[in-house]
């Protein structure tokens, strides 16, 4: 087959990334399959077309098409990444783990950070971005060790990896945060590099601007892209006459020396600096974006010499704001030459066609009082400009500095830009005038004050190494830009730290500080999705499930098209029994995005709250179909199996939830239930102490430990485990009754009326608090208090007279045995 164009390949490769950078991922993918097909060896376009195929959601593809280089020794650094990506999403962790590991040595020594700008990409990922897709990987897998490994190389080596810390987060790690998000000594130095970087590149930007007559004597439209503007193009600077390779001025943070070897063992052809296989570290990974056209960052990425003028009309404007022209006059015929002017015409130069130097010598030009010559406003030849584009001290220097006296001064006249200079006498009275009104008179018909001469006089005598002024301010400007940068890198560090540790405290459920963390952030930043999601669900942890209500209210009128964390919001909507709000937000969940699990969830909700969990359950089949790693869903599922009385099924959902997510409580909770309903308390109680330890803060699983140990006739720890539960919760109404019971049993009458005044303010419409208050008197021999608390329990629940009035019988008729026969209550 004979060898590929690398014009061609490199024309392919620029219209994929075009197409990719445009979200046009069907034209990519179309491109990607011609390259491909031209040139099918090369591991960069295995990579584009893989990454085509991930990027259009066919997982499929993306593994197969990327496989045969990824499981290579030493692979593709990309067709690695798409490959493990793809993995990810197919369940292959462990196999997406190791195509990581055979490119390691291509990757881990790979930084991007500080890389990106508007003009530039990485088309490559690097350690950080890898480390990270491999903690998922494992993490996925539940091998918690490696992942938390990976995850905390990634932060090390990018402390704004977010998906890293989240990561640590879910797998419940102590982590520090003050040590993550803070300046390294990498990151320092990447930005004393980028800034000494783009002191270069802003001399290289405003040093052509220093002679405004720089432009090319062929007349080269600068207007016009650069011939070499392919982004996948190697660049070549001038360097001591030598052409090397240019790998960008950005280069800053790649480890190693910048040495270029061949590829398939070929000879070093063009291609190996347009597509780089990802072997060798120290290749450019840089991807120019194209710029403006006529933008002088092009010019001087690209070793462009700034061009010179183009040719001057016959005339030019008066005033120095219009076009300045830079040749001599037009050719005059003999008739039309003043005649004291004729004898200053001077043949052409022979061959070029035009006018020769005019530039007069010390001895022809005016003097000024001091007797010193004064400078001319001969206006500058093509061939000085080209001298003057050489030297910056020469003709350069000067030309620039008369046109700004001239500026200063007025207009130059038509006579002297059409007409050749008169010759000054040594001796005359215009050349040496001692008329101090004369001072400053260098040319017929432009008067110049006499500052401007002393300026001149005092250019001329400053020494010829002298830099211009614009050059000279580049440090100041360099240390101010990195000043700056630090400067927002330290107020980036500063929000990132408080929504980490919000996030981790979130993350172990202490809700109210991590929404204290929340609310400290600034306003405009703490109204966003994200940050509002959090705090309502800081809220549902607690059981404050009014004040979560009211935060997704707000969440869903500033972001109608909201739908993660939505399953949450239905889920309050649920326990307080709103039917109606939580059918309109299925259906506008569902108009919003039909294929969401959050949206079926909130449906499921809807039918489990009107009782029907038949359709319920087949809501949240769909939102397991959808998201098989969506843990609540399972959860939800299994809740309503426990309402149709079908506990094994229950069993196998909840099991499913927490193998999803070992940290997901909800599960382990789910789990007990199901125990706890079977009669095996001892289960129950393993179950549900493993659902504490996750989420220590949750009243109602500590609640729930104590039943089953009350159940299990040990009332004593039942009291212990109730009286923890009304510390995390003092309003919980459910741990204060089955507490003032234990207290009751245990023959603590008086705690016990103390503990049920309280529940009655919390809860005055619960029968069971009345019911337990009148057997609470009538131990204490209190027959009306019993009586009355009695009648009072028998109103609000009419099923319970029958129960009622066996007490009120009994009520002669007391003996130790009766306490043990409480009802349950809740």
């Amino acid at each position: 087959m004979a060898p590929a164009n690398s014009h061609v390949v490199r024309q392919l490769q620029q219209l994929i990334y075009y197409h990719l950078d445009n979200h046009l991922l069907r034209n990519a993918l179309f491109i990607a399959g011609r390259l491909q097909a031209y040139d099918p060896r090369n591991a960069d376009n295995v990579y584009l077309i893989a990454l085509c195929h991930y990027r259009l959601g066919q997982l499929k593809s993306a593994y197969d098409s990327s496989r045969h280089q990824a499981l290579k020794p030493g692979a593709h650094v990309g067709c690695s990444y798409v490959f493990a990506l793809a993995c990810l999403g197919l369940g292959k962790y462990v196999e997406g783990s190791n195509a990581l590991d055979k490119s390691r040595g291509n990757w881990i020594r790979l930084n991007s950070w500080n890389k990106h700008t508007e003009s530039r990409r990485q088309y490559l990922p690097d350690a950080a971005a890898i480390h990270c897709l491999q903690g998922k990987l494992w993490q996925t897998y539940r091998d918690s060790n490696k992942a938390i490994e990976c995850y905390a190389e990634a932060l090390k080596l990018n402390p704004f990896m977010w998906d890293a810390f989240i990561g640590l987060c879910d797998l419940g790690v102590n982590v520090r945060i003050p040590n993550i998000f803070q300046l390294t000594a990498e990151m320092k130095r990447a930005l004393s590099t980028s800034n000494a970087d783009e002191s270069t590149l802003e001399t290289l930007e405003e040093s052509p601007a220093t002679n405004p007559f720089s432009q090319s004597s062929n007349n080269v439209n600068t207007s016009q892209p650069p011939s070499n503007s392919d982004p996948f193009s190697i660049s070549k600077n001038r360097v001591n006459g030598d052409v090397r390779p240019n790998f960008g001025i950005f280069d800053k943070l790649n480890i190693g020396k910048a040495s270029v070897t061949p590829i398939n063992g070929g000879d070093l052809d063009i291609l190996s600096f347009d597509t780089p296989n990802g072997n060798d570290a120290s290749f450019s990974r840089d991807v120019y974006l194209g710029r403006e056209m006529g933008d002088p960052m092009a010019t001087a990425t690209n070793g462009i010499e700034p061009p010179l003028a183009p040719a001057r009309k016959g005339r030019a404007g008066q005033g120095l704001g219009t076009e300045i022209s830079v040749d001599g006059p037009p050719k005059m015929k003999t008739n039309t030459i003043n005649p004291r002017s004729r004898n200053k015409a001077e043949p052409e130069e022979a061959g070029t066609g035009r006018p020769p130097s005019r530039t007069q010598g010390a001895g022809e030009r005016k003097r000024t009082i001091s007797g010193q010559a004064a400078p001319s406003l001969a206006v500058p030849t093509t061939a000085n400009l080209a001298a003057a584009a050489t030297d910056p001290n020469g003709l350069q220097r000067r030309s620039t500095r008369l046109l700004r006296s001239i500026t200063r001064s007025g207009t130059v006249g038509p006579r002297e830009e059409l007409e050749p200079k008169k010759k000054a006498k040594a001796t005359g009275t215009k050349g040496r005038s001692t008329n101090p009104g004369n001072v400053g008179r260098v040319v017929s018909g432009n008067r110049i004050h006499s500052d401007s001469v002393g300026v001149e006089a005092k250019e001329q005598r400053r020494p010829s190494a002298s830099q211009p002024p614009s050059l000279e301010q580049k440090p100041k400007s360099a240390s101010s830009e990195g000043l700056k940068e630090k400067e927002a890198l330290t107020w980036l560090f500063d929000l990132f730290s408080k929504l980490a540790c919000a996030y981790f405290a979130q993350c172990h459920f202490r809700s109210q500080e991590a929404i204290q963390l929340y609310n400290s952030i600034s306003h405009s930043q703490r109204d966003t999705p994200y940050i509002l999601s959090q705090i309502a669900r800081g809220f549902f942890e607690q059981g404050m499930y009014s004040d979560a209500e009211k935060m997704y209210n707000r969440l869903r009128s500033l972001f109608p098209s909201q739908v993660e964390g939505m399953e949450r919001y239905s889920t309050s909507l649920w326990h307080q029994k709103k039917e109606t709000d939580l059918a309109f937000l299925a259906h506008e969940l569902i108009d919003v995005d039909r294929d969401s699990p959050e949206a079926w969830c909130a449906v499921g909700n809807s039918f489990s709250v009107q009782k029907d969990h038949d359709q319920a359950i087949k809501c949240f089949k769909r939102a397991v179909q959808l998201d098989p790693r969506f843990a609540y869903a399972y959860t939800l599922q299994g809740h309503e199996y426990i309402a149709n009385e079908e506990n094994d099924k229950a069993l196998a959902v909840f099991r499913s939830a927490v193998a999803v997510d070992r940290r997901h409580y909800n599960g382990w909770y789910g789990l007990g239930q199901v125990f706890e309903k079977q009669g095996k308390y001892d289960f129950a109680e393993q179950h549900y102490r493993t659902a504490a330890g996750v989420n220590p803060s949750n009243s109602l699983l500590i609640t729930s430990i104590g039943t089953v140990l009350e159940k299990l006739k040990n009332p004593k720890a039942a009291l212990v485990q109730y009286t923890k539960a009304c510390d995390l919760m003092p309003p919980s109404a459910i741990a204060r009754l089955k507490r003032a019971r234990v207290l009751a049993q245990l023959h603590h009458p008086q705690a016990a009326l103390e503990e049920l005044k309280l529940l009655k303010a919390i809860a005055p419409d619960e029968a069971n608090v009345f019911f337990l208050l009148g057997s609470v008197h009538k131990m204490l021999k209190q027959k009306s208090e019993a009586i009355r608390n009695w009648t009072i329990a028998g109103n609000l629940d009419p099923k319970a007279q029958s129960q009622i009035k066996e007490e009120m019988e009994r009520l002669d008729d007391m003996s130790d045995e009766d306490y043990d026969t409480l009802p349950m209550g809740a």
